[in-house]
């Protein structure tokens, strides 16, 4: 199956991802669009994220990413929601619920599928990987393999993370053999930091500590933070995986501030700890050894709690 073979005959086409974008949404949903305009020269194809990060505006059509989520537009022959159910799209839920054609594209294991279509393999590493398959291969050209080598990168650590599979890696060769520079897009995407954003990490390490004898590790960026520096939430992207590089550490917990009683809580694994799990609990999710939840409260609670979880999950 091909997602021509889905969309059918749609004269207007809606894409969107969950909210606070990452590399693997902005990807996914950048490459359908290049996809879907070349596939459907004559329709309307709209894509609604959130203002995504500055790092992924070298992907063709991010300048025309819609973030005004206007639910009074007439509703799309088709419209499909990639990297997340519908209940993290933003606003996007109630043009995806008009929709006739609903389709639902992703990896994640807690999605359970919104769509009249869906599609979800939480074995596959990437949503990209997925896109690339639903894609006819000769419809994809340099900027279309960028933004979806782009989106598996980003999720799988440049190859690094066990969600890679020999499948991943035959993809990944495939999409550099369209020519584009992908050592200079890892570096960029993955390494590359403003002198703001190396500030940041550095406060986060400095001010991080451990718990369960030394098995986890935590640490917290706050308003008053991100205001010393002059930062904002996209500058703390990478963070959390700096932090669960530390010797002896199972997990680690991230926190940056959104609001003043809210804060989005980043959770990373070595393997021993299913994070999804314990994200779960919390009405997250994302992968065993990567996933996320947005939490109201102060830091020292949620923190307690996410700390209690990892501890019995791990007994369990």
């Amino acid at each position: 199956m091909k997602i021509d073979d889905v969309i059918g005959n749609a004269h207007s086409i809606g894409i969107t991802g969950h909210v606070r974008p990452d590399g693997d949404c902005i990807g996914s949903c950048l490459a359908m669009y290049q996809y879907l305009i070349k596939s459907y020269p004559d329709a309307r194809v709209d894509v609604f994220l959130e203002e995504i990060p500055d790092i992924y505006d070298f992907i063709k059509g991010s300048d025309l990413i819609r973030s005004d989520f206007k639910t009074d537009l007439a509703a799309y022959d088709a419209f499909i929601v990639l990297d997340t159910g519908k209940d993290r799209t933003s606003h996007a839920e109630a043009l995806f619920d008009a929709s006739p054609v609903r389709i639902n594209i992703d990896h994640h294991l807690s999605n359970k599928g919104d769509g009249s279509w869906n599609y979800i393999f939480p074995e596959a590493s990437s949503t990209c990987e997925l896109v690339y398959g639903l894609m006819d291969e000769e419809r994809i050209d340099k900027d279309i393999a960028m933004a979806l080598y782009t989106g598996i990168i980003s999720d799988t650590g440049v190859f690094k993370y066990s969600n890679t599979s020999p499948a991943t890696m035959e993809i990944g060769a495939k999409l550099i053999a369209y020519g584009f520079k992908f050592d200079e897009l890892i570096d960029h995407v993955f390494y590359e930091k403003t002198y703001v954003q190396n500030k940041i990490l550095g406060k986060a390490l400095l001010d991080s500590w451990l718990v369960d004898e030394g098995r986890i590790v935590i640490s917290v960026t706050d308003f008053g933070v991100l205001n010393e520096y002059n930062a904002s939430s996209g500058d703390v992207e990478g963070i959390v995986s700096q932090l669960q590089l530390t010797t002896g550490v199972e997990a680690a917990i991230y926190l940056h501030q959104l609001d003043d009683n809210k804060f989005k809580v980043s959770l990373r694994s070595g393997g021993k700890v299913n994070v999804a799990h314990v994200a779960q609990e919390f009405g997250g999710g994302g992968h065993s050894r990567a996933a996320g939840i947005t939490l109201e409260g102060t830091s020292e609670e949620i923190i307690a709690k996410i700390t209690d979880q990892i501890i019995k999950s791990r007994q369990d």
